[in-house]
């Protein structure tokens, strides 16, 4: 990377700067998990380099700014798993996955304290998903938070009343986005990955449909020209295969 962004090195490269190279970095990180979700291990080893690229690319553009270099980023992250795994690098104690990710908690807070507000760290350039999660989260710390998933439930139903009864453009769009949040929060009390159940539905919806569209094509006939029960019918089929 060093040569590619020389003098006499690649224009491409060389014409980069941190943000122009953000969208690749989230770009190869999904890459990196449609690999994993499709168990395609040779071409998640190939994602895996191409994300790690994006790693080498910004620290050799920090190094050339004067900021740090890619070995400050190796040796930061080395010292931060010894000193926020004690339980195996030192004399502490964590016997469960709980244990241990409350003791990273407590290491994190103390190395760095939150800005003013318990929500300030979170950034809110994420993506609505995983900011969602991370805001819900934080609260739920300062004791801000539902007894149990029941307690979600009866808040869902709640908001999707709210959803039916609402009656401009503007309300539908808040009351979505509240049934949302709730979904989160739902998710974070069944200790599912709200994005990972997403893309799974995701993928199963691109399959089911893949095989509407080759039955109909087996008959001749487009996703246009047919009625809406025959793909339900086709659907239907699908979904019992997955079974």
């Amino acid at each position: 990377m060093a040569r590619l962004r020389a003098p006499g090195g690649c224009p491409w490269d060389r014409d980069q700067n941190f943000d122009t190279i953000k969208p690749y970095l989230l770009e190869e990180t999904y890459e990196v998990m449609d690999a994993i979700d499709a168990r395609d291990w040779k071409g998640l080893a190939e994602e895996l380099g191409d994300l790690m690229l994006q790693s080498v690319f910004f620290a050799q553009m920090a190094s050339e700014a004067g900021h740090f270099d890619i070995r400050d980023s190796l040796e930061a992250i080395n010292s931060k798993l010894v000193r926020r795994h004690p339980h195996v690098f030192g004399d502490g104690d964590a016997k469960t996955p709980d244990d241990v990710k409350r003791k990273w908690d407590e290491i994190k807070k103390a190395e760095k304290p939150r800005p003013q507000g318990l929500l300030e760290g979170v950034p809110r350039t994420l993506p609505a998903l995983v900011e969602a999660q991370q805001i819900a989260a934080r609260a739920a710390t300062a004791g801000f938070d539902w007894e149990n998933a029941s307690q979600v439930f009866d808040k869902l139903d709640e908001e999707l009343t709210e959803l039916h009864d609402a009656a401009s453009h503007e309300d539908r769009e808040d009351e979505l986005g509240d049934i949302l949040f709730v979904i989160v929060n739902l998710a974070r009390f069944l200790k599912v990955d709200p994005e990972q159940a997403l893309r799974r539905a995701n993928r199963k919806f691109r399959s089911r449909f893949g095989y509407v569209e080759q039955g109909l094509t087996a008959r001749g006939k487009s996703p246009k020209e047919s009625t809406l029960e025959e793909m339900e019918a086709l659907w239907q089929e699908a979904k019992t295969k997955q079974r």
